[in-house]
């Protein structure tokens, strides 16, 4: 990991928000309307895209057909706010904090934990309220590390399984996303588009722009409530072209039931299928087919 350009890039980021926020706190203070800074305002202003595996959550992929796991691990968090009411506009800045593991399978109660993908750094959302529907942009600015773990080495053999060593995998990213949402008597819609280009790349030979895009469908008109609260039935795609050199492009499906609101706190399982490289990425090189089931849980 190589901290002086992640602190670079935190120290960057926090200015941006302090002075953000600074002049947003200014400016309430002479206003006579309801707009207003918020310190940790309550729920998520952006809650992270269903089906794309590269955010917060906490939750299990299980593998058909092998003892295989992705187990994710991982929160986010808006800490400032700022509401612009008489523009029907929000702007807001968090935290992310996230990390999912490769699990191989498990001797006695041990994990084996073969792979981990660790994520930290901050976003900043805005939107814009209509009357049918909202307009949102999030801007994240992320440091990856990716490693092999224990589970990877063979102690009898006193190497690693496979012959296949750690490699030094870095990203110190930026990704700009833009999602409209649509809510309606019989559901919600949410779709988007997005960017990321990298500052910091290892491999040198990976490609530092990348491109993702989907949808999301949610209705509580297919199943009944349970114990008072909605049942959610739900459809989510998530498309991404990465380059590892060279662009290839990655697709995840879900559809799950959620049980609890939409956008609240609530238990989700799925069906998944992905088609793309590796989630994992000490072994972005490979390419997968993966068919699962998993569960989270979500806490905004």
């Amino acid at each position: 990991m190589r901290l002086p350009n992640i602190l670079i890039h935190a120290q960057h980021l926090v200015l941006l928000t302090v002075v953000v926020f600074a002049v947003a706190r200014t400016q309430d203070a002479g206003s006579d309307s309801n707009d207003g800074f918020e310190l940790l305002p309550p729920g998520l202003h952006f809650q992270p895209l269903k089906a794309n595996h590269q955010e917060p959550r906490v939750g299990v992929l299980k593998y058909f057909g092998t003892a295989n796991l992705k187990v994710d691990v991982g929160n986010t968090i808006d800490v400032f706010g700022y509401g612009l009411p008489s523009s029907r506009m929000r702007f807001t800045a968090g935290i992310d904090f996230m990390a999912y593991a490769f699990v191989t399978g498990a001797q006695g109660l041990r994990l084996q934990v073969d792979a981990l993908d660790g994520f930290f750094g901050g976003n900043i959302t805005a939107s814009r309220q209509y009357d049918t529907h909202e307009l949102k942009t999030r801007l994240r600015i992320l440091h990856l590390s990716a490693h092999l773990v224990d589970g990877h080495y063979s102690v009898p053999l006193q190497q690693w399984i496979n012959n296949r060593e750690p490699i030094a995998y870095t990203k110190d990213f930026g990704e700009l996303v833009v999602a409209d949402e649509h809510p309606s008597e019989i559901g919600f819609l949410r779709y988007y588009v997005g960017i990321s280009y990298a500052t910091l790349v290892r491999p040198v030979d990976l490609e530092r722009y990348s491109f993702l895009g989907g949808f999301e469908f949610a209705t509580s008109e297919v199943f009944g409530g349970v114990a008072g609260q909605p049942t959610n039935a739900f459809l989510a795609d998530h498309f991404s072209l990465t380059g590892h050199p060279g662009y290839t492009g990655n697709n995840q499906i879900q559809a799950g039931v959620k049980f609890g609101e939409w956008y609240q706190k609530g238990v989700v399982v799925y069906l998944a299928y992905y088609r793309g490289n590796s989630f994992f990425s000490e072994y972005f090189d490979e390419r997968v087919s993966i068919v699962g089931a998993g569960f989270t849980v979500d806490f905004p």
